[in-house]
């Protein structure tokens, strides 16, 4: 009977107990973890070293992190879509939107996390002033990388859901903008103070 467990992705919500959780599942086996806050183009590379030493029996490799830079990612496509005999991979992290749609499409996902409870954001979009604007920015100006890019989603969903706001393209284009620059490491109070600025009245822009 074949009990291999196959390279796939899973989402949930704490990586780091999913990886010591999951490595006490495969205690049977060798298992090689890389549990990182983000995942950089160096353990890309330390993956790929370990997946291309020979094996004749089978090895997992956990890649587990809140965050995967986009280089990173297509350093490992190659081998997520052809690895060496007797090497799984499994990645792990907290939101599918972390990964490029290339990674995604070459291994099955796996969702374990508990239903999504929105936080509702103290900001009202359809009635935003300047004051409001800066107390928010400052209010969130130190997140991390991945609770940057869920407050980006919450204000979207905030300003269409919640405030029932029917967005500009314009408007539609700065989130998409907003989102790529906190995965690229962009300043997040600038980030959200252009955003933002979009809601406010042109009277009160400045300009």
């Amino acid at each position: 009977m074949n009990n291999r467990l196959g390279s796939h992705i899973i989402i949930c919500d704490n990586i780091e107990e999913r990886s010591t959780l999951l490595q006490h599942e495969l205690s049977a086996h060798r298992v090689v973890s890389f549990v990182r806050e983000d995942f950089k183009i160096e353990d890309s590379k330390a993956v790929m070293a370990e997946a291309y030493i020979a094996e004749e029996h089978v090895k997992y490799l956990i890649l587990a992190a809140k965050t995967f830079n986009q280089i990173s990612q297509n350093a490992l496509l190659k081998l997520l879509e052809e690895p060496p005999r007797n090497i799984e991979l499994i990645v792990i992290t907290e939101s599918k939107s972390t990964l490029l749609p290339t990674v995604r499409s070459r291994l099955k996902i796996i969702k374990e996390q508990s239903a999504v409870v929105h936080r509702e954001l103290d900001i009202k979009l359809s009635n935003l002033n300047l004051s409001t604007l800066f107390d928010f920015v400052k209010a969130h100006e130190r997140l991390s990388k991945h609770e940057a890019k869920t407050l980006i989603e919450s204000l979207y969903r905030r300003a269409t859901v919640v405030d029932r706001l029917s967005l500009t393209e314009k408007q539609i284009e700065i989130f998409e903008h907003s989102y790529r620059l906190v995965e690229l490491n962009g300043r997040l109070q600038t980030i959200l103070v252009a955003l933002l600025m979009t809601f406010l009245p042109k009277a009160k822009r400045g300009s």
